[in-house]
């Protein structure tokens, strides 16, 4: 279930990585999970949610989501197109609304109406992938188990130089090389924080952040430190 380990990485990198880890805490202090939730299963069904949708658009729905549906039994008692009507603002709608009815079926037969807090469990609902699992273990349960890599944490890894791979479970590898295990969460939502709000995939502050421009390929600089 964990990734292959990657290469210890030098010293030098391992420095490097805990200055930009430092300048990221600096920046942005109050960084956290930005999906809404108020237990562990709204924070999973949410994060199944929010797959090729914003958290934006996520916490726009599930206010009434989770009024209907209190509890996991709520949903395994229910239909998929019962759940739809509350999500079919966002995109693949009958295909999560599936998932999260399976996954709560699951977790109230096998797991007492209670979301499972080990990655091999959480890996056996419906619509849950590493990624998924990885933010309910840091975040509802405090696991560092894995790095959550996403679009914004794939794309800032690259460009600060954290890693010369694209595919995101050799990205997640290297990154838990290169931090401490404690700061595994943190570290992606300083990275996602940062990727939304400056470091963006087009039209970014880049040039004009201090972060970016020490470390990041994309700023219009040639200092980088190493």
């Amino acid at each position: 279930m964990t990734p292959t380990p990657a290469p210890a990485p030098a010293p030098a990198a391992k420095a490097r990585a805990r200055r930009i880890l430092k300048a990221l805490y600096a920046q942005y202090p109050d960084a956290h999970c930005e999906l809404d939730y108020a237990s562990p299963h709204e924070l999973l069904i949410a994060t199944i949610l929010s797959a090729q949708t914003t958290d934006v658009g996520v916490n726009k729905a599930t206010p009434k989501l989770f009024a209907k549906f209190p509890k996991p039994a709520d949903y395994a008692a229910a239909t998929p197109r019962s759940i739809e009507p509350y999500v079919k603002s966002l995109g693949f709608f009958r295909m999560k609304a599936r998932a999260i009815h399976e996954s709560m079926k699951t977790i109230e037969r096998d797991f007492g109406g209670t979301v499972p807090d080990t990655m091999q469990d959480l890996l056996a609902l419906r619509g849950v992938a590493r990624k998924t699992a990885n933010v309910v273990l840091g975040n509802a349960y405090a696991i560092n188990e894995g790095v959550v890599v996403d679009t914004h944490v794939m794309r800032l890894s690259q460009r600060f130089d954290l890693t010369g791979h694209t595919n995101p479970v050799k990205i997640e590898r290297d990154l838990m090389a290169l931090f401490p295990r404690d700061e595994w969460t943190m570290l992606s939502h300083l990275l996602i924080r940062h990727g939304r709000r400056v470091c963006k995939a087009r039209g970014g502050e880049c040039a004009r952040d201090t972060i970016c421009r020490r470390y990041c390929s994309n700023a219009k600089t040639s200092r980088v430190a190493r």
